[in-house]
């Protein structure tokens, strides 16, 4: 008797942990844009020191061990029957194929930004995004960084910390940033931000363009919906949240009014119980927590429990987001927890023990070197 199918649907973080807990029990396909991971986390990083971020956030697939039973296929999605229970793919290539699943999990993210896109790319296309987007920002005497949330002021810290001389300035709309945060977190942040020379301003809520949701660095004049005067710098980089859902393959009446996936508090959608979400792209609660809080172990169980029948668990968000806002750094990393406390980690404990053994052996079930051949 053959195994179950569980066809994934976006292999980024989310995606690849979710299949490696069910690819010892039930058969896994999973479907990338990108031929590795390529996270959407820690842009900070990214933008002032590329290699150091692709050392963690740029990872071939072929270097997961618990991956090895896990078909790939590079493409992008086209559509979904679920009557047929099959989803379409074009192909790296160009050609078109269908991939038929007894269970399908809908982990395509979102689309937030130049670094986080749902865009059907080779390795190669990768490294010159990245290095454009870097050399972009090293060359510009003056930045100005827009938004409120982590990403922003990832942006503001790091490439302060990158070039002391540049001049970086981060406007966001309200009196405090990190709003999604418990109200603690700013304070710390705040000053961290301050020490580096990051000029703040608060209160500024720029003017977007239509249809823009910071997919390019820019060098035009920023308007203000509050009337301030333009902003002008060398490099405008956007970080204002603006997301959309990588759902447009999706038929309508799976989704919620703002395009995410309408799920029950299992994880399933609320018409098609063998269609699973998680991640951004799941609207599981304001925050859409669901990758922070490693709803992965739970999303496997559940679709465990589902091919068996038996009754399956809810998933519980938290009130605030948490964790990690400017990266690691010399001195180690400021990590921020639920209720806003800020927890400075040294960066020994974060290359000796967290990183090798509790997310690359404990998460991933373990991380080669290099890709296997």
């Amino acid at each position: 008797m053959s195994r179950p199918r569980v066809v994934i649907a976006g292999l980024g973080d989310i995606g690849v942990l979710t299949a490696i807990h069910l690819a010892r029990h039930v058969d896994v396909v999973g479907i990338s844009s990108k031929p590795e991971v390529v996270s959407g986390q820690e842009v900070g990083v990214r933008l002032a020191r590329p290699d150091d971020w692709a050392a963690d956030n740029r990872v071939a697939f072929s270097r997961y061990r618990r991956l090895e039973g896990v078909r790939r296929v590079h493409g992008s999605l086209t559509g979904l029957d679920p009557d047929a229970r099959e989803v379409g793919v074009r192909l790296a290539d160009g050609s078109e194929s269908v991939e038929p699943y007894d269970v399908l999990v809908v982990s395509t993210g979102v689309t937030n930004g130049f670094w986080r896109t749902s865009a059907l790319l080779t390795s190669e296309q990768v490294d010159e995004q990245v290095r454009t987007h870097h050399e972009r920002v090293a060359a510009a005497g003056s930045v100005a960084v827009i938004g409120g949330g982590a990403a922003a002021l990832s942006v503001a810290a790091n490439l302060r910390i990158r070039w002391p001389d540049q001049r970086v300035d981060l406007y966001f709309p309200g009196e405090r940033a990190l709003a999604a945060h418990h109200p603690r977190a700013w304070a710390e942040v705040r000053r961290r931000l301050v020490d580096l020379g990051v000029g703040l301003h608060p209160g500024h809520r720029a003017v977007v363009p239509d249809g823009f949701a910071g997919e390019a660095i820019t060098d035009a004049p920023v308007a203000w919906q509050g009337g301030q005067p333009p902003t002008v710098a060398e490099a405008v980089v956007w970080a204002i949240g603006r997301v959309r859902p990588n759902t447009e393959w999706l038929p309508a009446y799976l989704l919620d009014e703002r395009g995410f996936v309408a799920v029950t508090p299992t994880l399933q959608s609320e018409r098609h119980p063998e269609i699973f979400a998680v991640g951004d792209v799941a609207a599981t609660d304001p925050q859409r927590s669901s990758a922070r809080n490693r709803a992965d172990r739970l999303l496997a169980a559940n679709i465990r429990a589902h091919l068996a029948g038996r009754p399956l668990a809810p998933y519980r968000a938290t009130r605030s987001r948490w964790g990690s806002v400017l990266g690691v750094q010399d001195d180690g990393l400021l990590f921020l927890t639920a209720d806003g406390r800020a927890i400075q980690l040294p960066r020994w404990l974060i290359e000796r023990v967290l990183l090798p053994w509790v997310v690359r052996r404990g998460f991933y079930g373990g991380v080669r070197r290099k890709p296997s051949a």
